[in-house]
């Protein structure tokens, strides 16, 4: 009886076991790697289970708690490397990757600022900067048994909050791909509503949905005929979208380089009626046909897959188009795949990465807590070394050529695997403390330097060592327990020794004391230096509260303002007088259209001397004549400004009319904000406050040229040209006026400039000034920092008018709602701010009430400075004036008290004609 009891209890036991087991199966399904950085523990999640990292970093100093459930992320708190997970794998296993960095807050709700590389190996994946949520995801073939997954330092310190690992078996991403790796730009589920990903996805790849302006299509008993096999989720291909003639989805913020691309659609027909021929649609991808009369239908069954390979720079177009090919259905997507297709970097010499980390292990045992070992993360060579060895490549293989350990108060035996390092020609491993015996060197070791000096090395040195073909130095002095004496069989003649004498009475770190001396006086001079300049710019900073002069000139990333480059230039200016026949040669007959305007159009070229020139052409049909051909010339041959586009020369042949400008490679702040797809360009907030600053002091060079004011008449975006360093130019002065001065009469009896920009005084009495361009430049100031054009009647009647849409949210200080969400996050909320009250004293109705160019350009100066210095005293203020806050700095410049006389019936209104073409508009 006892016995079946036994029997029973062990059973029973044994079942537990089995079950248990199959439920740390089922939970880390099929060999699902889940690590979530710096949790105390492991736990379970949404089907899967989760590690902590500690067996990859012991250290909790930088761990940071995100108050969202177990979510944390680790803070690597390093000034050079890189930190890595070396992850187990399975050679030519494919793998899909993925790293989370969710924003993380410091004390008093700041956010964390920091920017860095993600890199698969040596190859870089994606940049990661703090100031939004990001999860990079990427798709590999597995080179070896391991793969390490690394954050290369950049700005800042690097961070992560979790890391996963997914086998795909049969996944077919890299059939034909396996010396690349896939960054995944875009997994979509088209007319899905929630987000799908494992158990339902047996990958776990994360299926997001897309809001869409098509028409939804679903079927929740979805059933493929054929028994096609697809690795889709049934849960995403049960919905799709669809449109009676044409889908369009663009994705306009991929990387600026030319990269290839891989994109996946992905077909179920949802709606059983239809028959082969009734749903036939074209495949375009950037304008270019990929699939012509494609039907889901036709080969089958009612799934079916497309894979296109493409190159495409910024920005990639897809398009499902019915066209004209008598299809009664429109075309109808359920899910699709963007992959950017990554040349995989070579790597460290496999046997040398394999030995350097067993050395990295046996100098562990003994020494934890090394700060150099500490450093030691991920492939030893690429992209930058460790600290202690150099590298070389040898045979088209990068190998370690040189290891220096030397004065790191190393402690136990020389790690044995140091001799396995074949391709070692200098080992210096002195000034440690380094005890027991030499380890033996094989004969094919390429060593040519060894210093093992100033150690506790016990016995004598090998004839292993010493015998070494290539050996020429060897030191191994001040070892007392080592005997001096060498093997009698080695090459004397060829060896240079310093047979063990030891010419220091003690040893010690003189490296990390020099170092050490070198680093203190340097902190001393960087506080001194410090406190000087914080000091001068809070004296800058009242100064400039009573200062009226012309403003101090700003580079991108400078912290402190520079001499102001704003005088007029006293320079001769010549305009050159070009021929029909040159101006041909120069755009081979009108070749490259870059442009269209009111004048005509603009085309690219190159003269003889190899400058490359915007060249525009006065169309005959064109509104602007003779007039506005004289004016340009003669005004841009009498001034002259680093922020005005120059005039390079004319031709007046043949009834041509033909101006030269120099071509500005980087277009127009139009075409960088919201013009076309191919030419759009996120632009960061100090670049943006770069560009207003520039075209303010162009501006504030004509309102103050030679006594007499100078009023553009047609500032705007389009007119705001940018060079190859984006510095800002003042373009397009057609319509270019003198103000009128005193004692003028019916000075400006036409009105000139384009809708969304015009000031509605000067529409309303006809009466020109400089706060007309005041007025429009303040419209550009509100696309800078929306990202929105002035005037868009596809909108909301409500948001038709930029002008009208933006001034609530301002008065309201909910300026987060009009702010690009390019750049949210990316901006100091004090620098924000006196943008936009810039902004909004630049559109006051009456001109009166404006401010002039100079107080813009004083207050943008400010701005620049306060975005650009990364000082604790800049930081401090953040944290102080955030958005909405009641205490925000009030705006510097000084509005003129002036009570708006009221109009009567016989004065003109004063209608925002924001919304209404000009008398000749543009």
């Amino acid at each position: 009886m006892m016995e079946g009891l036994v029997y029973w209890i062990l059973t029973c036991f044994v079942f537990l076991i089995v079950c248990f087991f199959n439920i740390v199966q089922s939970t880390n399904a099929q060999g699902f790697l889940s690590i979530a950085c710096c949790v105390q523990s492991s736990f379970t999640d949404k089907n899967l289970t989760w590690i902590p990292d500690d067996q990859w970093f012991t250290n909790r100093k930088g761990c940071k708690n995100l108050n969202q459930g177990n979510q944390s992320s680790r803070i690597f708190e390093i000034e050079w490397g890189k930190r890595c997970y070396s992850l187990p794998t399975v050679k030519d296993q494919d793998y899909l990757i993925r790293g989370s960095f969710p924003v993380v807050e410091t004390e008093g709700a700041a956010v964390f600022e920091s920017s860095f590389t993600v890199s698969v190996g040596s190859t870089p994946l994606s940049v990661v900067n703090s100031s939004a949520d990001l999860v990079v995801e990427g798709i590999f073939r597995a080179a070896n048994s391991y793969t390490d997954f690394c954050l290369v330092h950049g700005k800042g310190d690097p961070y992560i909050s979790s890391l996963e690992l997914r086998p795909f078996n049969d996944s077919g991403y890299l059939n034909d791909k396996s010396s690349n790796i896939l960054k995944v730009v875009n997994r979509t589920d088209l007319g899905g509503f929630g987000e799908t990903r494992y158990p339902e996805d047996r990958y776990d790849r994360i299926w997001k949905p897309a809001s869409s302006l098509y028409s939804p299509a679903a079927n929740s008993t979805v059933i493929i005929h054929n028994n096609v096999n697809t690795t889709v989720p049934l849960n995403v291909l049960r919905t799709a979208v669809t449109d009676s003639t044409r889908l369009e989805f663009l994705q306009n913020d991929l990387d600026n380089g030319d990269y290839n691309y891989t994109v996946i659609l992905y077909f179920l027909e949802l709606n059983d009626s239809v028959r082969i021929g009734k749903r036939v649609f074209d495949i375009y991808i950037n304008n270019e046909k990929k699939a012509d009369n494609f039907d889901i239908l036709a080969k089958g069954s009612n799934y079916g897959e497309l894979v296109f390979n493409v190159t495409a720079k910024g920005s990639l177009n897809l398009t499902l188009d019915k066209g004209s090919n008598g299809s009664e259905l429109g075309p109808l997507c359920n899910a699709f795949e963007m992959l950017q297709v990554r040349q995989r970097d070579q790597e460290t010499d496999y046997n040398d990465v394999v030995e350097i980390k067993k050395v990295e292990e046996e100098l562990l045992m003994p020494n934890k807590g090394n700060d150099l070992l500490e450093t030691w993360s991920g492939d030893p060579c690429l992209p930058d070394h460790w600290p202690g060895l150099a590298c070389n490549s040898i045979n088209g293989s990068t190998v370690i050529t040189d290891l220096d350990l030397s004065s790191n108060q190393f402690q136990g035996s020389i790690p044995p695997s140091i001799t396995k390092l074949t391709h070692l020609k200098t080992m210096n491993l002195s000034n440690n403390d380094f005890s027991g015996e030499i380890p033996t060197f094989p004969p094919s070791s390429d060593l040519t330097s060894v210093d093992i000096s100033y150690n506790e090395l016990e016995g004598s040195v090998p004839q292993s060592l010493v015998s070494l073909p290539h050996l020429s130095t060897l030191n191994y002095g001040c070892n007392s327990q080592l005997d001096n004496d060498l093997p009698s069989t080695m090459n004397s003649s060829k060896l240079t020794t310093d047979s063990g004498a030891c010419s220091r009475k003690s040893r010690g770190p003189t490296k990390g004391i020099v170092i050490g001396a070198a680093a203190c006086g340097s902190a001393v001079v960087t506080i001194a230096l410090g406190t000087i300049l914080v000091c001068l710019y809070r004296k800058k900073l009242m100064a400039r509260r009573k200062y009226n002069g012309k403003g101090l000139s700003l580079g991108k990333n400078v912290v402190f303002s520079l001499p102001s480059t704003d005088e007029v230039f006293v320079r001769p200016i010549s305009i050159q007088t070009y021929t029909l026949q040159c101006i041909e040669m120069a755009t081979e007959k009108y070749e490259t259209l870059i442009g269209e305007g009111g004048f005509g159009s603009v085309y690219r070229g190159t003269l003889p001397d190899g400058q490359e020139v915007a060249v525009k052409v006065r169309s005959a049909t064109s509104t602007q004549g003779t007039r506005e051909f004289e004016n340009e010339l003669n005004l841009l041959s009498a001034i002259w400004h680093e922020n005005l586009v120059p005039l390079l020369g004319f031709c007046c042949e043949n009834d041509q009319q033909i101006l030269v400008y120099p071509f500005m490679s980087n277009g127009s702040l139009q075409d960088r904000l919201y013009g076309e797809a191919a030419k759009r360009k996120i632009l960061d907030w100090p670049t943006r406050i770069s560009i207003a600053l520039g075209a303010a002091r162009g501006l504030m060079y004509l309102h103050t040229y030679g006594g007499r004011s100078v009023v553009h008449r047609d500032v705007k975006s389009s007119n705001i040209l940018l060079d190859d360093s984006m510095s800002a130019k003042v373009a397009d002065f057609g319509f270019s006026k003198y103000a009128p001065q005193e004692g003028d009469s019916n000075a400006s009896l036409e009105v000139r400039g384009t809708a969304g920009y015009m000031d509605p005084e000067y529409y309303s009495t006809q009466q020109l000034s400089a706060k007309s361009d005041v007025f429009s430049f303040g419209v550009v100031l509100l696309e800078i920092i929306s990202g929105r054009e002035p005037l868009n009647i596809q909108r909301p009647r409500n948001e038709w008018s930029l002008v009208e849409w933006a001034k609530p949210y301002i008065r309201e200080s909910k300026i987060d709602e009009i702010v690009d969400p390019n750049i949210k996050g990316g901006y100091h909320a004090e620098a924000m701010w006196r943008v936009v009250e810039a902004a909004l004293a630049c559109i006051e109705p009456f001109s009166a009430y404006r401010p002039c160019i100079e107080d813009i350009v004083r207050e943008l100066e400010d701005a620049l400075i306060i975005e650009n210095n990364a000082s604790e005293y800049m930081k401090s203020i953040d944290s102080i004036y955030s958005l909405g806050g009641s205490n925000r700095f009030p705006i510097v410049m000084e509005k003129k008290i002036v009570v708006p006389p009221t109009p009567t019936a016989s004065e003109p209104s004063t209608t925002n004609p924001q919304t209404m073409a000009p008398p000749e508009p543009r």
